[in-house]
């Protein structure tokens, strides 16, 4: 059973049905799994992928609404053309980027501090969306990871229908400073000549570098993600780092959102809190 390919599914259908319930502006990918994409409207003061007062939020920050431009790489293959111009990766349903800043940039949300001990933050930390990290590596450069959220002393990785955590050539992780302090390499998996859960792998690596913590948020559907942190886990040796790592869940989170954003994640992705 492909959990992706399920997920992936079951939010299109139920991102399908709220944009005809609410009359928003969409269209369907091609291909025979088809996705939502949304696009901005009234003059753009709403967008359809977003909760309207998380996107007003995200339209106030230059720093957030940077994030918005991100132009997707399969758009014009992907998806019918539109008049407000190019698709941008965030304008997908299946964004978890998008789910991201619905979440956080929405008012209320941080100052909640049973929110912020989910993830492990700390009270009037400030989202930094597509943080650099800029982990060490070997030779004494760092290399260009982006992590894609960074709350105060927290790094943050948000899942929702990606496939995995990507996988890496072993040279690739071997050229990390820390990589041999960090991990136990036997017992990390690998695939041949790569190593799996490349993503985990980096963010652990550049929480041990910048001595933060780091959050994984999956959705709750996804139990081969949860498989694939428990992994990864177990082959951190620090005992004082592992203390610093966690995983939560989108659903986990909606128990303690504001009630109009707990609406839209229902209404939108059948996420309803645990």
């Amino acid at each position: 059973m492909n959990l992706s390919a399920n997920l992936r599914r079951a939010l299109a259908e139920q991102a399908k049905k709220y944009a005809i319930a609410e009359a928003i502006p969409h269209c369907l990918s091609y291909g025979d799994s088809p996705v939502v994409c949304f696009s901005p409207y009234d003059g753009d003061t709403r967008h359809g992928n977003f909760l309207n007062r998380s996107y007003r939020a995200i339209r106030s920050q230059p720093e957030w609404g940077r994030r918005l431009a991100k132009v997707h790489t399969l758009g014009k293959r992907s998806f019918p053309a539109g008049e407000h111009g190019r698709w941008m990766e965030l304008d997908t349903s299946t964004s978890s980027d998008a789910l991201l800043m619905n979440i956080f940039c929405c008012p209320g949300v941080l100052r909640d501090r049973r929110i912020l001990a989910l993830i492990g933050a700390e009270p009037g930390a400030i989202p930094e969306f597509g943080y650099k990290a800029r982990v060490p590596l070997g030779n004494g450069r760092v290399d260009r990871t982006e992590v894609d959220l960074k709350l105060g002393n927290v790094l943050i990785e948000a899942k929702l229908t990606e496939n995995d955590f990507q996988s890496a050539p072993r040279k690739t992780l071997l050229a990390y400073r820390d990589f041999s302090e960090v991990f136990d390499e036997s017992r990390l998996h690998q695939r041949k000549d790569r190593y799996t859960a490349y993503q985990l792998l980096r963010n652990v690596l550049a929480a041990h570098a910048l001595q933060c913590s780091f959050c994984v948020l999956i959705d709750g559907r996804r139990a081969d993600q949860v498989e694939e942190w428990c992994a990864v886990m177990a082959c951190v040796m620090p005992v004082e780092l592992r203390t610093r790592l966690r995983i939560s869940t989108w659903q986990e989170l909606a128990q303690f959102v504001p009630s109009a954003l707990r609406k839209f994640l229902s209404a939108k992705y059948a996420i309803r809190p645990t």
